[in-house]
């Protein structure tokens, strides 16, 4: 049987064709050479590669690239990214490149579901999924007669609660490959002048299959019943909340996601957690990752390129280089902390704080594409490009989402208990008070109301703009306000 490459994330048994066949890794300084990761990301991924390289079987070589690497004939799943795509079929020792492992719809059959579509929406893609993969059906019918429970779901956070009443995800305890791999960085930095964002800290995320395993059965058993209500709330003293934190581990392939919301439904028939908190949750397994996963390579190379509103502003130093202490909004400093501490926020954080707040101010679209990629552990090429471009940014003008995803204050001081602490007041637009985001949803809507005209989802919040009687003064404000941190 010819050896295996695998790649960084493809570390999971579903890469292989048995137990028994041999894997080559490959470790490759100039990675971390060509953008600046965060500094636990990169850990994570030479923790995985080298915990990964204790097994039977398994070779890892260190190498600057991947072509000094790949001596000898190998076989390799399809990559996860367009340039490592091309590299596999440049290499000559590549002798088949096999399907794509690790998702659960086949890219044929996400084409032909896709094909003579005006567009693709995740809730009609996960609705094909599940009945096409017989996940949470009753027969013919989706368990419990709803395809979708959100109306059960988003529940703002509990009141005067600091944290959520869930028990805490398994720690990890670190190794002497751990040891190893920090002080292989710390060398990095001062010999070879590799860059890093984010501190360093205690790795917080799975490295190996083992402790994949046990973070997916603890939140199965422990986790998972709160997961519905309270999956788009916030708490500044709960970054983690009762989320499963497994996304990392699925991206690096340790987990198969089949095998992931298998186990949630498991949980579900045996009366174990709630048909909302497993259905939200199977959903962003197999209806929103996959999706994100198939645009990636069904949209144009170019996609990532798209900025149908013109956002042209370049990302300013203090959110690039995650210096939350330089930010007094209580709620976009405490999320980016969480970033730099930890390289990792919640879905809402990502899309409503961060995204939210790039949106508003007109930051390029491809950058804080590439500053998600590069500043989280789970971030990957494939899985940053639509959810950045087409979702947060909106710059696909709605190949792929109905509307921006833009909010003022009031969404913020619903769904957390941030702007209790804050210095800034959610009600107000114009003056020494006014909320950055509810300033900057309105400058928003101002700047981009022709582009936003014909999207009838708009038509009520633009309706609110034209109301509006400090409009010019809302705008100069913000304008004054530049790439100021807020």
């Amino acid at each position: 049987m010819t050896r295996r490459w695998l790649f960084a994330d493809q570390l999971g048994p579903h890469f292989l064709d048995s137990p028994r066949q041999e894997a080559l890794l490959v470790e490759s300084k100039a990675v971390f050479r060509r953008r600046a990761f965060h500094r636990q990301k990169a850990h994570l991924i030479l923790s995985a590669l080298r915990h990964r390289a204790q097994d039977d079987g398994v070779r890892l070589v260190k190498a600057d690239t991947y072509a000094e690497a790949v001596k000898q004939k190998v076989t390799v799943c399809h990559p996860t990214s367009r340039a490592a795509r091309a590299l596999v079929h440049r290499l000559p020792n590549v002798v088949e490149v096999l399907p794509p492992r690790g998702f659960v719809t086949a890219p044929a059959d996400f084409t032909a579901w896709a094909h003579g579509r005006d567009h693709l929406r995740m809730e009609d893609f996960y609705r094909d999924a599940r009945q096409r993969h017989g996940i949470l059906m009753d027969g013919g019918e989706p368990a419990g007669g709803k395809w979708n429970l959100d109306a059960d779901n988003r529940e703002p956070p509990p009141r005067s609660a600091e944290k959520l009443d869930v028990p805490p995800a398994p720690a990890i305890t670190e190794d002497e490959i751990d040891e190893e791999v920090r002080a292989d960085l710390d060398r990095w930095q001062r010999e070879d002048g590799i860059e890093f964002v984010g501190n360093d800290g205690p790795r917080l995320f799975p490295a190996t299959r083992r402790e994949a395993l046990a973070r997916l059965r603890h939140f199965v058993e422990h986790r998972l019943p709160l997961f519905g209500p309270y999956e788009d709330a916030m708490l500044a003293g709960d970054p983690w909340m009762s989320h499963s934190l497994l996304s990392a581990s699925i991206n690096l392939g340790l987990l198969d996601p089949l095998e992931v919301v298998e186990r949630a439904e498991k949980a579900y028939r045996e009366g174990n957690a709630p048909l909302a908190s497993v259905e939200g949750f199977v959903r962003q397994i197999i209806g929103w990752r996959d999706f994100i996963w198939h645009l990636y390579w069904y949209f144009e190379p170019d996609y990532r390129a798209s900025n149908e509103l013109g956002a042209r502003r370049e990302l300013p130093r203090w959110f690039a280089d995650l210096d939350a202490d330089a930010v007094e909004a209580r709620c976009l400093s405490d999320v980016l902390a969480g970033v730099r501490d930890h390289g990792w926020v919640h879905h809402i954080p990502r899309l409503m704080v961060l995204g939210n707040y790039a949106m508003q101010r007109g930051w390029r679209p491809g950058a804080m594409a590439d500053w998600f990629h590069r500043s989280f552990v789970d971030g990957y090429e494939w899985v940053m490009t639509a959810n950045v471009i087409g979702m947060s940014q909106f710059a696909d003008a709605g190949r792929m989402s109905t509307k921006p995803y833009a909010s003022g204050g009031s969404y913020i001081n619903r769904m957390s208990d941030y702007c209790g602490g804050c210095r800034y007041d959610p009600k107000v637009r114009v003056g020494d008070d006014a909320c950055p985001y509810t300033a900057g949803y309105w400058a928003f809507l101002a700047r981009n109301e022709k582009a936003l005209a014909g999207n009838y989802r708009m038509r009520q919040p633009l309706n609110g703009l034209r109301r509006l009687g400090d409009v010019e003064a809302l705008v100069e404000q913000e304008r004054a306000r530049g790439s100021r941190a807020p």
